[in-house]
């Protein structure tokens, strides 16, 4: 068990207590459940660097590190509609999207194919992040001008997750074996 999984296995057990700031109301629950969001989200880059630069890239690595993620953003994003910050239909979107992407790797696997992260897929996560930090902010400071940044961010977010997961599946599309259109 190296540092960098170490830095990932940390990520998701700070996901509970994540969520339970969020559902607990004391007060400021909400600002101290944001900062800890922030730096469980700012662990994806370090843990990945970490593994890198020491040449410490394990099999437990490359598949807990992206499921952490996934769990981190699924957990805030289905609170936030739940709070009613956040629509439903975007949030379905997004997860559906790392469902069909996971079960696509997993094929891909089985093919002896891995699929690394794609820049557009590394913008979705930026893009989620931004869009639940300023969710869980209610917006701010973009409430003061009057522009509903949050929301945006969100439907940005939607946007690139669309495209990052088409991005994935053209770009390795012969992991499906298609010969005539068909599937082998």
């Amino acid at each position: 068990m190296n540092l960098a999984n170490k830095i990932t296995i940390v990520r998701v057990l700070l996901i509970p207590i994540f969520v339970a700031l969020l559902k607990i109301p004391f007060p400021n629950h909400i600002y101290l459940a944001a900062l800890l969001f922030a730096l469980a989200a700012s662990t994806d880059s370090l843990d990945g660097y970490i593994a890198r630069k020491r040449n410490e890239i394990t099999n437990f690595g490359k598949f807990m590190d992206p499921l952490a993620d996934k769990l981190l953003v699924a957990s805030a994003l289905i609170v936030l509609v739940e709070m009613g910050k956040a629509s439903s239909i975007a949030v379905i979107i997004i997860i559906s999207r790392e469902f069909v992407i996971t079960g696509f790797r997993i094929l891909a696997v089985t093919e002896g194919k891995v699929i690394a992260a794609s820049w557009w897929g590394k913008l979705k996560t930026v893009t989620q992040i931004i869009a639940i930090m300023a969710l869980l902010l209610d917006n701010f400071p973009f409430i003061y001008i009057g522009i509903p940044f949050d929301q945006i961010a969100l439907y940005v977010s939607v946007l690139i997750t669309i495209i990052s997961g088409v991005d994935y599946i053209y770009k390795n599309r012969e992991v499906f074996n298609l010969e005539n259109g068909k599937l082998k």
